[in-house]
């Protein structure tokens, strides 16, 4: 059952290194397992979200942040990483109070790869380094040319629900890492680990403005920081209908974008491919977090001749979960966000029978409190809605295909193109579908949150750029050129 001692985070914006109350009013944050109320945050405005901006300016142009040496950058990074580690009950108590996810994958999953993020970039931030280029004598006199790696500014971070304590990381560390400042806006649904964030970030020792937390809607406050003239890049992760508006909104001021905006990825199941081995995996690609993953494995394209097995196996998989409060250890699934989530993804199962899918298993929101969804799969084609369009939800669909080339066309007919799963005992085979893949991620014969090692984002409307990785550093940073004539 949930915790009685739950200790929330402060609810007021965090700017300049102090708690202030938000002149937008407040907004309420409910549990989506049962819908009472969590925290009624504050909510910013226009003119919070510029006193943030020009916080983040002051520490970025005139303050020691990105002139403090890497190393001393880095050792409050590992300092922040230690309190993080620390208060990792608090962090996942509250990412299952506000998301509804089972405490124990926040637990082992969200704040563990938090912790990692922050430690790896911490590790980054006295490597950043340029190179020497030779070039011939300028004027007759001879040039000594070199790059530099500076940090773009101040960023704008724009986080999602579905998994605020990880994906928060993704943003800060390494902004924070190459010597930037950050304006951050949580997601109105999931906010109060980004409070806690903040808490633990000044008791770490980073400077007044290094920081900022500004809460409200994303019509309002997102707004407000995507227009600013003050931010030098903007990080968004959601929509992409919201990443479009938001790539529009940066091109006016040609502001750098980071943008990673969803998916609808393809596991390939081949012929030879070990269905027992596949199952549960391929059930946490679909089920964790209740779908609400971007790289969500929910398209399971498979060879015409294993669909009755892979059916059966995911099947069995879906109807062991057990939905449930998310303190409940016995709780393999948790509720979706909210209300309206819970409503669309019903209208997606809605769509999927009208247009003819083969229900397999689930299909039906309980009579409960909270907003659960069954896990759910159909049987179906590549052109059905279901197919085509990120539910955000525990809804995949099983595809059936004839031969390798079809199998890569069908994962590539989307418009999409986050990640993929390559199910297969030849690895030389695996590898040839996975080189003619549109994805950013391919794994094969599993499935896993990405590593802060590696480099993480899509291709096409999957969104623009990469996160995490030396990438993901680089992001953060421009490159200078310095010539010297002497």
């Amino acid at each position: 059952m949930k915790p009685t001692s739950i200790t929330l985070p402060p609810t007021e914006l965090f700017i300049d290194g102090e708690w202030r109350p938000g002149n937008g009013g407040t907004f309420t944050v409910e549990s989506p397992t049962d819908g009472t109320v969590i925290a009624k945050p504050h909510s910013a405005d226009a003119g919070d979200v510029d006193r943030a901006v020009a916080a983040a300016r002051r520490a970025f142009d005139l303050g020691p942040w990105p002139a403090l040496p890497g190393a001393e950058r880095g050792r409050l990074l590992h300092r922040l990483a230690d309190l993080i580690e620390e208060n990792a009950t608090r962090f996942a108590e509250l990412e299952s109070l506000d998301v509804g996810k089972p405490y124990r994958d926040a637990l082992a999953v969200d704040v563990d790869l938090a912790v990692q993020t922050f430690r790896h970039f911490a590790g980054w931030a006295d490597k950043l380094h340029g190179s020497t280029i030779p070039v011939p004598d300028h004027m007759g006199r001879p040039r000594f040319s070199f790059t530099e790696r500076v940090p773009v500014g101040v960023v704008g971070a724009i986080t999602p629900w579905n998994a605020p304590t990880m994906i928060t990381s993704w943003k800060l560390a390494p902004a924070l890492a190459a010597g930037c400042t950050v304006v951050l806006k949580p997601a109105e649904d999931a906010p109060l680990v980004s409070q806690l964030l903040a808490e633990l970030a000044a008791a770490a020792g980073l400077p007044a403005g290094v920081l900022n937390v500004v809460n409200g809607p994303g019509r309002t406050t997102g707004a407000a920081i995507t227009a600013h003239p003050g931010i030098d890049k903007l990080s968004f992760t959601g929509s992409p209908e919201v990443g479009r508006a938001i790539g529009r909104a940066a091109a006016e001021r040609f502001t750098r974008v980071t943008l990673e905006l969803g998916g609808k990825s393809p596991q390939i199941v081949l012929q030879d491919a070990d269905i027992e081995a596949l199952a549960p995996v391929a059930a946490v690609s679909l089920f964790a977090n209740s779908g609400q993953t971007c790289a969500a494995g929910t398209r399971i394209l498979v060879h015409r001749s294993r669909v009755d097995d892979v059916a059966q196996a995911l099947a069995a998989q879906a109807r062991a979960q057990r939905l449930g409060d998310p303190f409940d250890a016995q709780t393999t699934m948790g509720s979706l966000i909210n209300a309206a989530q819970r409503d669309r993804v019903m209208g997606y199962v809605t769509a999927g029978l009208d247009q003819g899918a083969e229900l397999i298993t689930g299909g039906t929101a309980p009579d409960r409190p909270g907003y659960y969804v069954e896990p759910t799969l159909f049987v179906g084609t590549n052109d059905l809605t279901i197919a085509r369009e990120e539910i955000f939800g525990p809804v995949g669909t099983i595809i059936p295909f004839d031969d390798t080339d079809e199998a890569i066309r069908l994962a590539n007919a989307t418009r999409y193109g986050l990640a993929a799963v390559i199910w297969s005992q030849n690895i030389g085979e695996a590898m040839a579908a996975s080189r003619a893949l549109r994805v950013g991620a391919v794994w094969v014969n599993s499935w896993g949150a990405p590593d802060p090692r590696v480099p993480w984002g899509g291709m096409k409307s999957s969104g623009v750029g990469r996160e995490l990785g030396l990438s993901g550093l680089l992001a953060n940073t421009e490159e200078r050129l310095v010539n010297i004539v002497y």
